[in-house]
């Protein structure tokens, strides 16, 4: 097939080596515009820009594609399909309509729970037993196209928000491998959206990233794991904060201050409403990420409150 594809972050890398992989024409590839990063504050390409160029695949970046100029130069690809993962943007109508076959997506949800910016990591926070990506058809209204196939992925304790993105990512290649011959013959089926089971899953903000130690471990371990790696959940520890990257449920019952701390020399388990979080991996200000067992060593914190 004659294939758009349009993407930004690395979440969308594997699907679009898929494609190239499988063969299909890949007419252009659309990625939002380069942006500053690093110390240099340098323009970098996305990851999809650096992947499509070295196939020697036409990139464009426009800034929007609600004017008609840009619409003129994508409807003259007069593709077949056009497929979305992680671009950015919203697409009008007009970009909707323009291929042969509409537009396809690949979403980061078992939808229709967790429409919206931060699927990944709210399923994580909400404690979801599943997660996976869902190739929708697009329509104008956000994530609420009706379903052509589901990969699922079931989340365990351990997995944080960055180790679910990479599953999914390869997760969504795949199914797009699967749905494409499907467009091709026909033999889709296709599922409406349930509309009494949406939720938007809000986009992240460092507010929420403070630790309350009165909340149960396993609500505190889930928020460590969904917030990381950004915004990263914090505590304040001699008044400064301490990002929490790791940690661990322990189901026991204790009469100590929430907050309060119970540490060997390594191990560093934080009481809460309800256990203890056991912490693995931490950062203190202007520090690196470490262990909790480096951490101990240089610091004496036993019966400490956070």
């Amino acid at each position: 097939m004659r294939i758009i594809f349009a993407g930004t972050p690395q979440f969308a890398v594997p699907s679009l080596q898929r494609l190239i992989d499988l063969n299909h024409d890949v007419c252009a590839v659309y990625t939002q515009p380069d942006r500053p990063a690093g110390r240099g504050q340098q323009l970098q390409f996305s990851p999809v820009k650096t992947l499509a160029l070295a196939h020697n695949i036409p990139v464009f970046q426009p800034l929007s594609l609600k004017n008609e100029e840009d619409l003129h130069v994508l409807q003259a690809f007069n593709a077949d399909l056009m497929i979305v993962v992680a671009y950015g943007m919203i697409l009008p109508q007009s970009v909707l309509d323009a291929p042969r076959l509409g537009c396809i997506n690949g979403h980061g949800s078992l939808l229709p729970r967790w429409r919206g910016a931060a699927p990944i990591q709210r399923a994580i926070i909400e404690g979801d037993a599943q997660t996976g990506v869902t190739i929708m058809q697009m329509v104008k209204k956000l994530d609420a196209g009706d379903m052509l196939h589901k990969e699922v992925y079931t989340i365990k304790s351990t997995d944080t928000s960055a180790d679910v993105h990479d599953v999914l990512s390869v997760l969504s290649a795949e199914g797009l491998e699967k749905v494409l011959p499907q467009i091709e013959n026909g033999t889709l089926t296709i599922e409406p959206q349930d509309e009494n089971g949406v939720i938007y899953a809000q986009k992240l903000t460092k507010d929420e990233s403070r630790l309350d130690w009165t909340q149960n471990a396993d609500v505190l371990v889930r928020k460590i794991h969904g917030l990381n790696p950004w915004p990263v959940a914090h505590t304040l520890y001699n008044g400064n904060p301490m990002k929490i990257w790791q940690a661990e449920v322990l189901n026991e019952v204790h009469a100590m201050h929430t907050g309060q701390i119970r540490a060997t020399h390594k191990t560093f388990d934080v009481a809460t409403g309800q256990g203890f979080v056991r912490i693995h991996e931490l950062q203190l200000p202007n520090g690196k990420r470490m262990s909790a067992s480096a951490f101990l060593a240089a610091h004496e914190v036993n019966g400490l409150v956070l």
